[in-house]
């Protein structure tokens, strides 16, 4: 929103009040029992006020009106489309430049445009899944499938790709689409208005549509959500907060990578301390071998048994182990010849080490 509130330097006051109302408007709404009322969403009145209001500084204030154009506050369509109609919308359409496909660059392009439209739509649909009223699980693969043959056929009509986002999917829930049809309508009725209604579109103020957007945004990421995840230990708020803060900083792709990265660190190294767990019992000791213990385990188990006491009962269990890597059998060895000198009483199951004490 202040990218589109600031401007060389000022503020511009008029979004600045269109944007506050709009929120205001959008809380009410949520809070209310106006939020009952499918036929007429809130984000659609607070459109229908910002371009309102907006009207009205003309009488009321002219310094706070927002300006349109290219670089103004308004929803900006190619004036070809406000004066044509639908057929200065179909001279938008661009035929392929088959030339371009010995462009290597092109590839790159298009392998970027493709990462991020799939993560993008991955996430969407997994949130559009938990809002769904039915909690019916989407297709991923038809999902992915479906895309990319939409985005073939919109690049050969020179249009922009196709990604699935969660303000509109989000949209579509909040006003009651429950079927497959809802979606469909959604996209017949966003080509007639961009065809036949692009004068009235270039009337929305830019500020009401970032209003939206910040609502949305806090809807999937209110306090409680950051507060679950804290509850959950560090192993998975890390990445949360760490995959937040690299998508505002960089973009969505980097950021998506920067936090994948991230989790699979702390991944793996919540599974290296689950690969070896430490019980007690007043003088005895159970020490578990879980799944695979590679020599990637082998501190950590030295650690576990460098602080068993002398004189102590010791079991070591590695029968839910799948596979024990010879340096873990070598620590266990190394422990039999201490568990004897010790006096300490040594049982292992599950692992075959030789006996120490010959």
């Amino acid at each position: 929103m202040l990218r589109e509130i600031i401007v060389e330097g000022h503020f511009e006051t008029g979004a600045i009040v269109i944007s506050l109302v709009s929120l205001g408007i959008l809380i009410l709404w949520q809070n209310t029992r106006l939020k009952e009322c499918n036929c007429l969403p809130g984000a659609l009145v607070v459109v229908i006020m910002g371009v309102l209001l907006n009207d009205l500084f003309s009488y009321w204030h002219p310094d706070w009106v927002l300006s349109g154009g290219e670089n103004g506050h308004l929803v900006h369509l190619p004036e070809s489309i406000v004066a044509g109609g639908f057929q200065g919308f179909l001279g938008e359409l661009r035929l392929p430049d088959w030339p371009a496909f010995l462009d290597p660059e092109i590839y790159i392009i298009a392998l970027t445009i493709g990462l991020v439209a799939s993560v993008e739509t991955l996430l969407s649909v997994e949130v559009v899944d938990k809002l769904d009223p039915h909690k019916r699980s989407t297709p991923l693969n038809l999902e992915l499938l479906a895309q990319g043959a939409a985005n073939v056929l919109a690049g050969l009509l020179g249009a922009l790709p196709i990604t699935a986002v969660i303000v509109r999917s989000s949209a579509n829930v909040n006003a009651g689409g429950q079927t497959r049809m809802s979606a469909f309508i959604h996209g017949v009725l966003l080509f007639l208005a961009v065809a036949f209604m692009a004068g009235i579109l270039n009337l929305i103020p830019l500020a009401s549509l970032a209003a939206i957007l910040l609502m949305v945004g806090y809807k999937l990421a209110r306090p409680a959500l950051f507060r679950l995840m804290y509850a959950g230990g560090w192993n998975p708020f890390v990445p949360f907060v760490v995959t937040i803060l690299a998508v505002l900083i960089t973009d969505l792709l980097t950021g998506i990578a920067i936090g994948t990265a991230v989790g699979i660190f702390y991944t793996i190294r919540a599974n290296f301390r689950r690969s070896i767990q430490v019980e007690r019992e007043g003088e005895a000791y159970l020490v578990r071998l879980n799944k695979d213990v590679s020599f990637l385990n082998k501190a950590i188990l030295s650690e576990a048994l460098n602080q068993i006491p002398q004189g102590s009962r010791v079991i070591i269990y590695g029968s839910r182990a799948d596979f024990i890597d010879l340096d873990i059998q070598e620590i266990i060895r190394e422990f039999q010849v201490r568990a004897y000198k010790n006096d300490m009483e040594l049982e292992v199951r599950g692992v075959q080490p030789a006996d120490a004490r010959g």
